[in-house]
């Protein structure tokens, strides 16, 4: 029997789906919420939801305004599809029928908002079920779209194509892959490069949307297809509609990288054709087109192909880097605002995660990358929000200021910077006019787009821009206090940008006139009266400590005196640039941060700010990351501030990990932000290190579910997390081994799970890779300390480290820490390695030879040669290389007990293989000479 709605539960749930996207009546739209999720529980839910979002017109017994009933159709659809994303394999079959009945009559409809919610349950039906769970459904899209019998709606074509777009981005790989002996995109391609005829513009876009997923990849069918892609390419290059073109544009910018050589015969044209579409009024349009320079400057050999175009493409270039008419309204000119608070939707910039993985040979320090802070044209990371097209969105984006989102402006800046860095100094020769023309202009617009430009050349032009800079620089200084804000901000940056010069300069009487100059001036614009230019004063000083380092110690005192008053004067959003300029002094001075007179300013400050900010506030973030400098570069002075800090950070790794339990268990709760536990455990890491082993090892005793807490990270589903995690691990083994040493039964079998390279998700490889490596690492440190006690773990972490090292597609990285903790758990387990010696010999030489001089290495090596010594002919196919490793041994000055120990190791090992070759001086001669003297000049032979 047919699937029949009931009309009270019909009316019921249309009134509530109303409610729940009312706007107006806060209320009733959390009763209505509230209702919904009691209603998912009912079996029968997704049909009564596949109903009410196909059916056209209010159902019988339903009375709502057009507008009305319309709100009820799209909460319906969106519901719908959350049900099938968070619960797919619950929903019955003959709901699934339903489902799938309803979702064509959506793709048919008049309204485009429903024809797109169609979409969307149709790409997570199939990405949740796959393409066999529902074989009928791409023939039938194919049959709208061809409209073979011209009794298809101009709506169900666009509907068609549109779902069609959408199943291509959300189920890439699947179309890829073979079924059934075929590949479906070999079948859809074609049809799809067809649809790009169609008389519909809507229909033309979204076939090359639909094709634009698999441009940047090469697919067997873009192989095949791609002459025939061309040649439409150019019939469309002349469409009338705006975003077919943006959309050829996107297709020419993705063939740079993966079918340079269809385009370099059309070069030519296609630089007058770029240079064309770059003029356009259609701004997405223009800035599409001006990606096509970006991509090509940045493709490691076609840029070449440019050079005889570059007068061409400059001055369009330069053209765009001025703001628009409407870009200047939306700034909204000049204003003092310091005194003004922001804006919740202000306070959003990115926490640039640093680099965490353990370096081999960096004696366990986490390396950082500095954050580009302050690029005028960087794009930001997009903030993903699980909302389809069609869907609600709170945020219109016409709202976006033209310094939040990548604009023409931006993306020619970028281009220029790419080309300076491709074709040097003929690039700035090519600007200079206008820079002579523009720099001083009347028109701020011009003033700024000219300060840009010279900041966007000066990584690639610095050679021949350096004589123009004596000039140059104390020009800019004046811009400094230009009436409009814009050109401020800008300026600052562009100073950043040249401050290597202004630091590298030697003599005292060139750094009075230009550095100290610069560097105040920076300095002043931070506590500017309008915001933006505090920000990128902020920023700009940054990238000077970065360039300057050491250089600025004797300005110290003066530099933290102005971070001091930044603190009391910025409201929240310059607070994050200014942890950032912080951390980034802590890091380049280090110890010198210990005198009182720079730790007693600065400490106070940043302990206020502490005490202010909210465990659930995201300023945690950038202020945990400080504070893990800072301790880093104060040492055991950081001891006054390390408990009430130490104690924090446990405190909110704790609630992190219980409201992330809570969320597992009740949908209806949602998971913590995991950057509050990767910060916390950032800053334990670093005060352990900073620390003395007594004072640090207090801190631990005094929070008896401190490892406890570090089991749960290092099992967190999040690798950001697990990465923190064996840092801390590795960092507690260095430390406070004694405290470690009674939970290591637990933690090890955690560790040994996560140095299984099966449990890589492809995925996820790259932050896979970095939990491995930080793992590795940490295994290592435990090794070095549990001594013997290891022996029941040694035989998986040898079979883990093996196929580490001998896995080509292993970061370097990785490799070396696996290779340094295969080393050292044969420091006092060389019995239980040394039987499986032909496995790893090889590859732990290779390893171990790429690495600097360190203790890591040291022990390493100890550990290996020990391991020798027990089975001293297992490694004859790698003697030679195992010699030529001693003779190169540097002990870097090692002031350990390591120093002494290395020789008698390799002596022994040296005497070892005396008695066994008969001939050891003719073994020893197949050396390189520089090797036998080295080995002649450092040991017995």
């Amino acid at each position: 029997m047919a699937w029949e709605p009931n009309a009270e539960s019909l009316s019921t749930l249309s009134s509530c789906l109303k409610d729940s996207l009312s706007g107006f009546n806060k209320a009733a739209q959390k009763q209505a919420e509230q209702m919904l999720a009691q209603a998912k529980s009912s079996p029968d839910i997704n049909n009564y939801l596949a109903y009410i979002f196909s059916s056209a017109t209010p159902p019988a017994g339903l009375s709502f305004s057009p507008e009305e009933y319309h709100l009820v159709r799209s909460a319906a659809a969106i519901m719908l599809k959350n049900n099938v994303k968070s619960g797919f394999k619950q929903i019955p079959e003959q709901s699934l029928a339903l489902v799938k009945l309803a979702i064509p009559l959506g793709i048919q409809d008049k309204n485009s908002q429903i024809r797109n919610y169609a979409g969307n349950i149709a790409t997570e039906l199939i990405r949740r079920g796959g393409l066999m769970s529902w074989p009928e459904f791409l023939p039938q899209l194919l049959n709208l779209l061809s409209n073979e019998g011209g009794q298809v709606s101009n709506e169900a074509q666009e509907g068609a194509m549109t779902t069609m777009a959408k199943i291509c981005e959300d189920n890439t790989k699947m179309l890829e892959r073979e079924l059934n002996g075929q590949r479906p995109l070999n079948f859809l391609l074609p049809k799809f490069i067809e649809a790009t005829k169609s008389p519909l513009p809507k229909v033309r876009v979204q076939a090359l949307t639909a094709i634009n997923v698999f441009t940047p990849r090469k697919p067997q069918a873009m192989l095949n297809s791609i002459d025939d892609l061309l040649q439409h390419l150019f019939f469309l290059s002349e469409d009338p509609v705006a975003d077919v073109r943006r959309q050829v544009c996107r297709t020419f910018v993705n063939l740079v990288e993966t079918r340079p050589d269809k385009l370099l015969p059309h070069l030519s044209g296609l630089v007058d054709y770029i240079v064309q579409q770059q003029k356009s009024d259609d701004d997405d349009l223009a800035c599409e087109a001006a990606e096509f320079w970006l991509s090509i400057g940045e493709h490691e050999t076609l840029w070449r192909e440019l050079q005889p175009y570059v007068s061409k493409i400059i001055p369009i270039l330069l053209e765009s880097m001025v703001y628009s008419p409407e870009d200047i309204a939306m700034l909204g000119g000049a204003s003092d605002d310091e005194d003004e608070e922001d804006n919740e939707q202000d306070i959003k910039p990115q926490f640039a995660k640093k680099d965490l993985r353990r370096r081999a040979g960096a004696n366990g320090e986490a390396s950082a990358d500095q954050s580009q802070n302050g690029n005028a044209y960087e794009k930001l990371a997009s903030m993903d929000d699980d909302l389809e097209e069609g869907e609600i969105d709170d945020l219109d984006e016409g709202d976006e200021s033209p310094d939040e989102r990548w604009t023409l402006r931006k993306c020619s800046a970028a281009a220029l910077d790419v080309f300076a860095r491709d074709f040097g100094g003929s690039i700035f020769a090519s600007i200079l006019p206008y820079l002579q023309t523009n720099l001083k202009h009347e028109d701020w617009p011009y003033r700024e787009a000219a300060v840009l430009a010279l900041g966007a050349v000066a990584e690639g032009c610095m050679d021949v821009v350096i004589p123009h800079l004596p000039e140059l620089v104390p020009y800019l200084i004046t811009l400094l206090e230009d009436q409009e804000p814009v050109v401020r901000q800008i300026t600052c940056w562009t100073l950043g940008r040249y401050s290597s010069w202004a630091a590298s300069l030697q003599d005292q009487a060139q750094k009075e006139a230009y550095f100290m100059p610069l560097m105040d001036g920076i300095l002043r614009k931070m506590l500017d009266k309008n915001k933006k230019v505090q920000e990128a004063g902020a920023s700009a000083m940054a990238n000077l400590e970065e360039k300057a380092g050491k250089q600025l110690e004797p300005y110290c005192e003066v530099i933290i005196r102005q971070y001091v008053t930044c603190f009391q004067k910025y409201k929240d959003r310059n607070v994050w640039i200014l942890y950032d300029c912080i951390q980034t002094l802590a890091e380049h001075i280090g110890p010198v941060l210990c005198r009182p007179e720079l730790s007693g300013q600065l400490m106070p400050a940043l302990i206020d700010r502490w005490q202010k900010v909210g465990d659930q506030s995201r300023e945690l973030f950038p202020l945990l990351e400080c504070l893990s400098y800072v301790a880093m570069a104060l040492g055991d002075a950081f001891s006054p501030y390390a408990e009430p800090i130490f104690v924090r950070c446990v405190n909110i790794i704790h609630q992190n990990l219980e409201q992330a339990l809570v969320a597992v268990n009740n949908p209806t709760f949602d998971s913590p932000d995991k950057d509050f536990l990767v910060t916390s455990l950032d800053l334990l890491s670093a005060i352990i290190q900073a620390l003395d082993d007594q004072k640090a090892t207090s801190l631990i005793q005094s929070q008896n579910s401190f490892f406890e807490l570090l089991s749960f990270c290092m099992e967190d589903p999040t690798d950001e997390v697990q990465q923190s995690a064996y840092a801390l691990l590795g960092d507690c083994a260095r430390y406070v081994f004694e405290q470690l040493k009674p939970y290591l039964p637990k933690l090890l079998p955690i560790l040994l799970k996560r140095v299984d390279l099966d449990n890589i998700l492809d995925e996820e490889i790259d932050s896979g890779f970095s939990v491995v490596n930080n793992a590795c690492w940490g295994a290592g440190e435990v090794a070095l300390q549990y001594k013997k006690d290891m022996a029941p773990y040694a035989s998986e972490l040898l079979q883990r480290c093996v196929e580490i090292i001998s896995n080509p597609r292993v970061p370097r990285s990785v490799n070396e820490n696996a290779a340094i903790c295969l080393g050292r758990l044969g420091l006092d387990n060389y019995e239980l390695l040394a039987p499986h010696l032909p496995t790893f010999a090889e590859e732990f030489l290779a390893a171990i030879e790429e690495l600097d001089p360190s203790e890591e290495k040291a022990t390493a090596l100890k550990g290996f040669s020990m391991t020798v010594a027990q089975n001293p002919q297992a490694i004859e196919n790698v003697l030679l290389q195992f010699f030529t490793v001693i003779a190169r041994y540097e002990d870097l000055k090692l002031r350990t007990p390591v120093k002494a120990e290395m020789h008698e190791v390799f002596q022994s090992v040296i005497n070892l293989y005396r008695q066994i070759i008969p001939q050891f001086s003719e073994f020893i001669g197949r050396l390189q000479p520089h090797d036998q003297a080295a080995l002649k000049n450092n040991y017995a032979i």
